[in-house]
């Protein structure tokens, strides 16, 4: 799947952020300028009002002060654009920021591996089990090359991804080292 962003009018859906993805990953393509999740809202820099009172709200965290913190750890994405295009690689016709995959494990890992090749040494994919497609796999790539995730309340209850798969967002600016690291790395049985 392809997320880009764009600089042209979108529209408004009332599909979650992950959603919207899963539904890409089917086919289907959007052009978006807003979505239905408020902490997606945040990540994905359209409004600066942290998640914190939404988790807490929502029974994630003990209190507000530990809310407040888990919302500060979410990265957001801070480049300037009116509309996120997302879409199957199959129609896409842009350059896409982001590359965003769900992967069995061992292909996850793979992927991991091609990382460390060319860094000697594994991402950040530090993560909170919040935000996952939109900060996991979105925001994270756009500053730091790559992002994984085990997935989050949200996209694993909206968004039908099997128990099995692991999303992971891959940034265009890698894209090409990534397929060098698994051209060049040995396969997993080999």
């Amino acid at each position: 799947m392809c997320i880009t962003f764009e600089n042209e009018k979108g529209t408004s859906s009332e599909l979650l952020y992950c959603e919207i993805v899963h539904r890409a990953r089917y086919g289907e393509s959007f052009l978006i300028e807003k979505q239905r999740c408020s902490a997606g809202d945040h990540i994905l820099g359209k409004t600066s009002r942290s998640p914190a009172d939404y988790y807490l709200r929502a029974g994630r965290y003990r209190d507000m002060e530990t809310a407040i913190r888990a919302a500060d750890s979410l990265l957001c994405i801070e480049k300037e654009y009116r509309s996120i295009r997302i879409e199957p690689l199959s129609v896409s016709k842009n350059d896409p920021d982001v590359f965003l995959l769900f992967l069995r494990p061992e292909s996850a890992m793979r992927i991991l591996q091609a990382y460390a090749y060319h860094f000697g040494k594994g991402p950040d994919t530090t993560g909170i089990g919040a935000a996952s497609i939109c900060c996991d796999c979105t925001a994270r790539p756009l500053t730091q090359g790559l992002g994984m995730s085990f997935g989050c309340k949200g996209s694993r209850k909206h968004s039908d991804y099997a128990d099995t798969e692991v999303p992971l967002g891959i940034s265009r600016d890698i894209i090409q080292k990534i397929e060098e690291g698994l051209e060049k790395t040995p396969d997993t049985y080999e």
